[in-house]
């Protein structure tokens, strides 16, 4: 069993920016898409500022966000990364198993990645990570590169919104037809 400390959870900066994303977007009628919430156990509590120290997680988490965009069920990962190279260390295999379920009935799967160090955000479909995925599970790199990305996923910043990452599921949906 997993436990959390309040220290090394206090929430990512992506995170955020995609929780404003989803508010806007579920605004323009365009999107509706949720966070998960990971279901703690608590373990230990302040009693000054009642604010939990220590948990265990009760279970492992899939994703992060699921809902769907106009109809389309979709589900993603949000990571950061602060360099050039990308661990898989950092997606688990439960993760990926969901994921991989989630397309075989028809939904979406996707991760968001901000490499923070270039302050850029990218669009990893989930066909893309299978590949990374089978690699390392073939015996080859435990990682991907920042160049080894496809550059037409590049989420390019736009003005009112924090994470567009509504035309690259656009893109992704036109590569599968």
């Amino acid at each position: 069993m997993a436990t959390w400390n309040s220290r090394g959870l206090r929430g990512s900066l992506l995170e955020e920016m995609i929780n404003r994303t989803n508010e806007k977007y579920r605004d323009n009628h365009l999107a509706l898409i949720q966070k998960v919430p990971t279901p703690i156990t608590p373990i230990n509590i302040d009693k000054k500022s009642r604010h939990i120290t220590l948990a265990y997680f009760d279970q492992k988490s899939t994703v992060d966000y699921i809902g769907a965009v106009q109809g389309i069920p979709v589900c993603f990962d949000a990571k950061e990364c602060a360099v050039d190279t990308f661990s898989l260390q950092n997606i688990h295999p439960h993760q990926v198993e969901f994921m991989r379920d989630f397309e075989k009935q028809d939904g979406v799967a996707f991760f968001l990645i901000y490499y923070t160090k270039r302050d850029v955000m990218y669009y990893l479909p989930f066909r893309d990570l299978a590949v990374f995925w089978k690699r390392m599970e073939d015996g080859g790199r435990k990682s991907f590169r920042f160049d080894e990305l496809n550059p037409k996923y590049f989420i390019e910043k736009k003005q009112g919104i924090l994470v567009p990452y509504l035309e690259m599921l656009q893109l992704d949906l036109s590569e599968r037809e």
